[in-house]
C-alpha cells in the first residue's frame, strides 16, 4: 500500500489515537502502550523510507546524459 494513500494515513491516525487512547488508560510504562507507539513508529518509518528515492551517483547521471557512452554498455561475459 502507498504512504500517500487516504487510507493508509487514515489508519496511521487511527493508529496514533488508539496509541493516546492506551497511553492514558494502562500508563506510559505499559507493554500496551509501548506496542502501540511501536506500530505507530513502524509506520511512519514506512513513510520515510517510501519518501527516499535512491541516490544516483555521478556515473549514473552521466549515463543519464550521455546514453550512448561506451562506458555505459552492458556485456554478457
Amino acid at each position: 500500500m502507498s504512504v500517500d494513500s487516504t487510507k493508509f494515513n487514515e489508519e496511521l491516525q487511527a493508529a496514533i489515537d488508539y496509541a493516546h487512547q492506551v497511553t492514558g488508560e494502562k500508563g506510559e510504562t505499559s507493554p500496551e502502550a509501548a506496542a502501540a507507539w511501536d506500530l505507530v513508529e513502524e509506520m511512519r518509518a514506512e513513510v520515510s523510507h517510501q519518501h527516499q528515492g535512491p541516490k544516483k551517483t555521478d556515473f549514473d547521471r552521466y549515463l543519464e546524459n550521455n546514453p550512448e557512452a561506451i562506458e555505459g554498455l552492458m556485456y554478457d561475459t
